[in-house]
Formats: structure tokens, C-alpha cells, sequence
């Protein structure tokens, strides 16, 4: 505790040095910390957008369904498996959907469509599809008309409460043939799907596939992505042959490709602000010790033991990581709660594209706990590494040339 109170005080003797280590211990601290939130923030949103909008978090299907996507490989939800799914930790809603395609035809057009069965009051909870109406209304339970996607409606000519006839193939090779009223359009954020996206009612959709009470899928959602492990790994104890539990990251693999390169370039960046950090804290050390070559000889020369000598000097490098990086915490709160409440909005190009793939065109911020201790230890540990230098010159100098020095 001596050396500790004594390594204090030899901080505070030349005050202008210890801040400015400090000062580059805080803002590196402050920068890293920032960079992490905004990406992680930033990948949350980006997952949690295109799980809410189109997959879920998690997809119960029947076990031939995700290798061939086709109405016969359906499975019947019953009361038992939506209970058990409905009751496991973690998970917030649950969603039937019964999904295929269709060709959609008028007068003078026909394309190709994707046709989602939902439940309009179960679908609102996980997507919030009542945003993206344009004009018309929601569908209800038992109507037996369509939500269209703008898109698709323009390229068919489609004006709400037109007639669109749809054409497929039914459960077994039933023909499936129909004629719907055009209930509401939808404008839908990401292009592909806004180009052919056809909602229907559950149970006009199964009616229409002669497939009742089948579904392609059970969309299950949790609160957010980090409770995402804990509810895959108690749904998998529940969830076995004839069925198959799917993630999101198993679905949409190239979205997390993509959020593993990102990362691993904003690791890239992070690194190389750490190695400026532990370069600035090293030249201070250095500088440090050249100035105090000779004090250190008279302090040996007086009787003070080596090895004492050396953790006073590690003592005061540890300190200047510790106070740095403690007024790095608490500097990057209000920053980063500031941006968590007040996304930074994006414009041009960058915008453009992230609203091509259904993203809202921001930079979220997280309020991660790895975010803040992750930097935090990372910083501690580069000081504690270069406390070792200070050690180790302790033991090395030449006690005569100190003292001439």
C-alpha cells in the first residue's frame, strides 16, 4: 500500500505528462467504445429488420421443407407443438404462415408471386405490417382478399379493390385457382419482395391450397438477438423429427457473411487504434524514465531496493491505465446514450442502399455490456503489458551513468 500511495503522488509531480497519457488512454477508450456500439447497434438493427419483416428469429418446418420449398411439404400445427413453442423462455410471439407461389394474372398481365397465408393480429406483432400500408386496410380473420405489394400492383395495373386471379399448384397436385379482391396495397421496403408479395388470410390461403390447417412455417421471435442462444437451445430439447427448427443465420447465410466481414474490418480498425494507444502510452513511459534516470541512481544510491523501485514505476503506469480508462467508461455513457436515442440518419448513396435492402437508413447504437468492457479491458491490458518496461529498466540501468546523467 506504501508504494501504491507513493507511485500516486509521483503521478502528480509533473501533472502537464500524466494527463496527457491519461488524455490518450480516454479518448482511445472513448473511440474504440464508440466504434463498437455503433456496429454492433448497427448489425442488431440490420438483423432485427429482415427477421421481422420476412424470417422470424427462428422457423419451426417440417423436416423435407427448407431443401425442396413446395406446398406438399407442409406439416399440421396442432395445439401440443404451438403450446410447447408459445410457453418455452425467451420467446415473445409466435406466427403461423403457410407460404408458396402463385402466378398472379389481370386482364393484360400475369407475374409470378410469392403468396403468404397469415394471421393478420399474429403477423402484426411480428412485423408490423399496418406501416407498410399504403392504402386500403389490414386484413381481418376469415377475408377473402389481398394485401398486394405496390409494386407488383403497379406492374399489374392494380387499383385497391380490383380483382387479381391467382393460379397454383394445391396440396398433392390440387389445382388451385381463384379470384380475390384487392383489400389493401403495401409498400414494402425491400424491392425484390415488393415487386411480387401477395397476403392473404390463413385460412382463405389453406382453403385455396386445399391444404387445411397445413403451414410451411411457425415464425417464432425473442425480444432481441442476444437471447436468440438460449431460445434455439430450449426449443431444440422440444423440437424433433417430423420437424426441423431453423435460425435465422442458417436461412439468410449471406447476412451473416456479410456481418462477420464487417466485424472483422471494424476488429481490423480497432486493432490499429489499440497499437497507437499503446505506442502513445509507451512513449510517455519512455520519456518518463529518461527524465528521471537520474533520481531513480540517487534513490538506489541511498539504499531504495531495485525490485521496490520497479513496482513503484509499474504502480504509476497501471494508475495512468486506470485512470484513463475509467474516465473513458464514464465519458463514453452520455456519448453513446445520446446516439442510442438519436440515431445518426444517413443520406445519398449510403442511404440508398441500405434502403434497397429493407434497412432503415440509420446508425443505431447499442447499449451492449461487451461494448463498454471489451475496450475497457483490452486498454488495461496494453497498460499492464507496457508496466513491464518500467520493471525491467529498474533492473538494467548502470547506476554510475545515473547519477552522472
Amino acid at each position: 500500500m506504501e508504494n501504491l500511495k507513493i507511485a500516486w503522488r509521483n503521478l502528480w509531480r509533473n501533472k502537464k505528462r500524466t494527463l496527457i497519457t491519461v488524455a490518450s488512454v480516454f479518448f482511445g477508450v472513448l473511440i474504440s467504445t464508440l466504434m463498437s456500439s455503433m456496429q454492433e447497434g448497427s448489425y442488431s438493427t440490420m438483423v432485427d429488420n429482415i427477421v421481422k419483416f420476412y424470417s422470424g428469429y427462428l422457423q419451426v418446418q417440417s423436416y423435407e421443407y427448407w431443401e425442396n420449398k413446395t406446398i406438399n411439404n407442409t406439416f399440421e400445427l396442432t395445439e401440443e407443438l404451438l403450446q410447447k413453442v408459445s410457453e418455452t423462455d425467451r420467446i415473445t410471439h409466435v406466427a403461423p404462415r403457410l407460404e408458396s407461389f402463385a402466378l398472379a394474372s389481370t386482364e393484360n398481365e400475369s407475374r409470378g408471386t410469392i403468396l403468404f397465408g397469415i394471421n393478420s393480429e399474429k403477423e402484426e406483432e411480428i412485423t408490423g405490417i399496418s406501416k407498410w400500408l399504403s392504402s386500403g386496410e389490414i386484413l381481418k380473420s376469415g377475408d377473402d382478399g389481398l394485401l398486394i405489394a405496390s409494386g407488383l400492383a403497379q406492374y399489374l395495373q392494380l387499383e385497391l379493390h380490383d380483382t387479381l386471379v391467382l393460379l397454383g399448384q394445391g396440396y398433392h397436385g390440387v389445382s388451385a385457382a381463384g379470384k380475390y379482391p384487392i383489400k389493401g396495397i403495401v409498400d414494402l421496403p425491400a424491392p425484390d419482395l415488393n415487386r411480387q408479395m401477395v397476403y392473404m388470410d390463413l385460412e382463405t390461403c389453406q382453403e385455396f391450397y386445399s391444404a387445411d390447417n397445413m403451414l410451411t412455417s411457425l415464425i417464432v421471435m425473442v425480444k432481441d438477438p442476444y437471447d436468440l442462444p438460449h431460445a434455439r437451445h430450449s426449443l431444440k430439447k422440444i423440437i424433433h423429427e417430423p420437424y426441423r427448427l431453423m435460425s435465422w443465420d442458417e436461412m439468410q447465410p449471406e447476412l451473416k457473411q456479410m456481418i462477420e466481414a464487417d466485424r472483422a474490418g471494424g476488429t481490423i480498425m480497432k486493432g490499429i487504434l489499440y497499437i497507437i494507444i499503446g505506442f502513445g502510452i509507451l512513449g510517455t513511459i519512455t520519456m518518463m524514465l529518461a527524465e528521471r534516470r537520474r533520481e531513480m541512481g540517487v534513490m538506489v544510491a541511498i539504499g531504495l531496493q531495485r525490485a521496490r523501485l520497479g513496482i513503484i514505476l509499474f504502480y504509476e503506469t497501471i494508475l495512468i491505465g486506470i485512470v484513463g480508462v475509467i474516465c473513458g467508461f464514464l465519458g463514453s455513457i452520455p456519448v453513446i446514450s445520446y446516439f442510442y436515442n438519436n440515431p445518426v440518419k444517413l443520406t445519398g448513396d449510403a442511404a440508398g442502399t441500405m434502403i434497397d435492402m429493407g434497412i432503415e437508413p440509420y446508425l443505431y447504437f447499442t447499449w451492449l455490456p461487451s461494448v463498454f468492457y471489451n475496450q475497457v479491458i483490452t486498454i488495461f491490458v496494453i497498460t499492464f503489458l507496457i508496466g513491464i518496461i518500467p520493471v525491467t529498466t529498474s533492473f538494467r540501468f548502470v547506476l554510475s551513468k545515473a547519477l552522472r546523467g
